[in-house]
């Protein structure tokens, strides 16, 4: 391994086991501190309790704005089911890849139209909780959306199909 070298340096005078020595006759010398400028106190600010920044809502007002989402939720599970069951019938002269954009951009849309519903609804939610109205229920949505549109979809084209499967 390699050996370092300590590099070597004089002691400082502020340091209190470093005194400098003295020599008889001569009085010790005192090292000098240097005189800190004083700092006028700042103004003290009473600390606000953590309550105050939480704005305060009753009980009513939570099972109101509950009753809201809930409600919201529910509406978009329900649009779910009934536009991906409709999806199937209303693109049936659709053929290809065309199909499957028209069924995407149809719950795109109608999900854009429960947001829009959602903020006529005027729930009062803290700052905190805005985004609950797009995020509320969106991946059961899409979810539903698409298994609902798939099961209608294979149960209307099964017989049309040759799966080897009699019905």
């Amino acid at each position: 391994m390699a050996k370092f070298k300590k590099k070597k340096s004089e002691p400082t005078p502020e340091s209190g086991d470093s005194k400098p020595k003295s020599v008889k006759g001569e009085t010790p010398e005192t090292p000098e501190t240097p005189e800190t400028p004083e700092i006028p106190e700042t103004e003290k600010s009473e600390p606000t309790p953590e309550s105050s920044k939480i704005p305060v809502i009753s009980e009513a007002e939570k099972s109101e704005k509950d009753k809201k989402l809930n409600k919201l939720f529910w509406m978009r599970i329900a649009l779910a089911l009934i536009a991906g069951t409709s999806a199937t019938f209303i693109f049936e002269d659709i053929e290809g890849e065309e199909r499957r954009w028209a069924s995407i951009a149809l719950m795109i849309i109608i999900f854009f139209v429960t947001v829009i519903i959602a903020k006529g609804m005027k729930m009062q939610l803290p700052s905190s909780d805005r985004k609950k109205i797009v995020t509320q229920a969106i991946g059961s949505y899409v979810f539903l959306y698409l298994f609902s549109w798939i099961v209608t979809y294979t149960l209307v084209h099964v017989g049309s199909t040759s799966s080897g499967i009699n019905l």
